[in-house]
């Protein structure tokens, strides 16, 4: 059988058109009225009764105590790890397998990527790689009381875990050995919007947990993120600081610290409050074109990587224990030879496919920053490909 071949047939198939995007949005709700509603009322920026509404309906369906709009999750990472005293020169702990907004927002504070491994069956952090790594590399400095890093000689202040493709990782595990390390734990939920690990939303483990509303994210508001936390001074910190510092008063201009004009405009927060309104229709849509992807696969005989004569294709599946949204389906195929073809292929044909993102240690920005070994992160990274995903109506 000619996988490539079938397998692009069997795409268009299910979507329905002869050209196939990865993650196209779609609005099939209130999003035109409410905008028109959001015009209307002339509260276009971050004051609007939209925004109040669309923080409100994301705390209730993740059951966070808080969700704080901002202007993507990019912004909401940084604030939160500055917010919780990640300063000039300090490292934070991620995983070298991930988008590089991870890494920027650790960088927009002044500080160093940690690159650690990922579990293959997960694709998330692993709670070996941290562990091996803070207990190998690291030492509590008694003067300063903070975590340091032998080699560097820098202060480590946080980790951040992220749920890849809204596949969640082990986080309770991840959070239990940071916890002996005192460390906080802010969650990378940018793509686990509907995710849930053993019955409880992705980003509400941590201390804070950051959401995305991209445009290919499984909802969107066009650009726009969301800080989810249950602490109590954070949120207030973090509403304050993501509004300018502003004091409030009905007419002085007052600010009583650098501020960041970082919160989310009513205009955004219409169409995300309006997407909010039917997402468990968007959730079982994907979850419906994940198990046609798995079904199909499962036709095809999937042999040992060790046997290198034969094809060998594997769709990614939700981990034990978890419940993913499938933002982004994924395949792992041979080896990388196979999976540059594949993609050369399918994209000449009309059906968009991507591979995982670069390592955060190869790209130039990033190179020297400290890293354990990476082989699993390495291992998917010349395997995986990303598959339509969007909602098929």
């Amino acid at each position: 059988m000619n996988f490539f071949e079938d397998f692009i047939k069997f795409i268009k198939e299910i979507y329905k058109k002869d050209k196939v995007g990865l993650h196209e949005p779609v609005f099939i709700g209130n999003e035109k009225k409410y905008l028109i509603e959001c015009i209307d009322s002339t509260f276009v920026s971050y004051v609007g009764e939209f925004v109040d509404k669309f923080e409100k309906i994301t705390a209730n369906f993740t059951k966070s105590k808080y969700a704080i709009a901002v202007v993507n999750g990019t912004a909401g990472l940084h604030i939160t790890l500055k917010t919780i005293g990640v300063e000039y020169g300090d490292e934070v702990i991620t995983q070298a397998l991930t988008f590089v907004a991870v890494s920027n927002s650790i960088a927009h504070c002044g500080a160093y990527p940690v690159f650690i491994d990922v579990d293959i069956d997960t694709l998330g952090m692993s709670p070996e790689s941290l562990e091996e790594f803070l207990v190998k590399n690291t030492k509590f400095d008694k003067k300063e009381k903070v975590l340091v890093n032998k080699n560097t000689k820098r202060k480590v202040k946080a980790v951040v875990p992220v749920h890849i493709f809204g596949h969640p990782c082990k986080i309770d595990k991840i959070i239990d050995i940071a916890n002996r390390f005192n460390l906080p734990v802010i969650e990378d939920a940018t793509e686990a919007l509907g995710s849930y690990y053993k019955n409880k939303h992705c980003g509400t483990f941590g201390i804070a947990g950051v959401l995305s509303y991209n445009g290919n994210k499984t909802v969107t508001t066009g650009g726009g993120g969301m800080i989810l936390t249950n602490d109590d001074d954070l949120a207030k910190k973090l509403i304050h600081v993501t509004k300018t510092a502003k004091v409030p008063h009905p007419w002085e201009y007052i600010h009583d610290e650098v501020g960041y004009n970082y919160r989310l405009p009513n205009v955004n927060a219409a169409i995300g409050f309006a997407q909010m309104e039917y997402i468990d229709k968007i959730l079982n849509n994907k979850r419906e074109t994940a198990k046609m992807y798995e079904d199909y696969i499962g036709k095809y005989k999937r042999n040992s990587l060790n046997d290198i004569n034969q094809f060998y294709v594997k769709f990614v599946k939700e981990p034990e224990g978890c419940k993913s949204n499938y933002w982004l389906n994924a395949i792992l195929l041979s080896n990388k030879e196979e999976r540059d073809n594949f993609l050369e292929f399918t994209n000449k044909n009309g059906v968009m496919t991507r591979p995982v993102w670069r390592l955060m240690h190869k790209l130039p920005m990033y190179k020297n920053c400290f890293k354990v070994d990476l082989k699993n992160s390495e291992w998917i990274e010349e395997r995986l490909v990303n598959i339509p995903s969007g909602y098929r109506i």
